[in-house]
């Protein structure tokens, strides 16, 4: 009997790993016409488990903030699927950065992806009208002064742009944050410097403007990081400690 018994559990739990490997994230990442360079990417992001916490549905309205060429927008259109929406929001400085590759990415192929150039302080949506926002690894860059005209960065009021986050999120509504640790305690002082930020005082960043914490994970977290290094270029490229955390609107 226990032999049999024993045979019984591996078929559940061979029907359950099967049923993992078929759920709706991974399925996203397996989508058929990705390109090569998000496929690398994807070793280093984690995207599916990501996108899990986040609990992205069929149906959603959803923002990619300052998305860049859209890596996370492509996966949440096959997520949120027809009857859903994404957002693909860059400010003047992201479309620049981007090169115009979200064209590319979204243009024929896409249709449920909409891109808008925004002013990040005055979002150009309803109020209560997204079900999600992502912030991928940009969260930082809200709190970096940078005075070079040629960048075309703006100085963010970050408390506005926040609450004008917060505004824009249905009560309930889900806000994903990733992003490179800081060193603990060093607030938003390595921003600029390292593009880079500390845990601690993004949790109690968002807080204050109407999210409520609700879960991580450490998929992204990288032991071995100093911490000392800027994250985009150099020998820290694709190898930093990077904190995942769900907020939910509560206001």
């Amino acid at each position: 009997m226990s032999a049999v018994f024993l045979a019984l559990l591996g078929i559940v739990a061979l029907a359950g790993a099967n049923a993992r490997a078929a759920d709706v994230y991974d399925a996203a990442v397996g989508h058929a016409g990705r390109s090569s360079d998000d496929l690398k990417r994807d070793s280093l992001d984690h995207p599916a488990d990501v996108l899990r916490l986040a609990a992205i549905k069929p149906g959603m309205q959803v923002a990619d903030f300052l998305a860049g060429d859209g890596y996370y927008s492509e996966l949440l259109s096959y997520l949120v699927g027809p009857k859903g929406h994404v957002y693909l929001l860059n400010n003047t400085a992201y479309d620049t950065w981007s090169e115009g590759h979200w064209k590319e990415r979204i243009e024929g192929r896409l249709p449920n992806v909409e891109h808008r150039t925004i002013d990040a302080e005055h979002l150009d949506l309803p109020a209560h009208s997204l079900d999600a926002i992502l912030l991928i690894k940009v969260y930082h860059d809200l709190y970096w002064v940078d005075e070079d005209p040629k960048d075309n960065w703006p100085k963010y009021d970050v408390s506005r742009v926040l609450n004008e986050i917060a505004r824009v999120v249905k009560p309930g509504g889900i806000l994903l944050l990733v992003d490179h640790s800081a060193r603990a305690g060093t607030g938003s002082a390595d921003a600029g410097s390292l593009h880079r930020i500390d845990e601690a005082y993004a949790r109690r960043d968002f807080e204050k403007h109407g999210f409520t914490y609700v879960s991580t994970i450490d998929v992204l977290r990288r032991p071995d990081d100093p911490r000392e290094l800027i994250t985009y270029k150099g020998p820290m490229v694709g190898k930093t400690d990077r904190f995942v955390m769900v907020f939910r609107e509560h206001r």
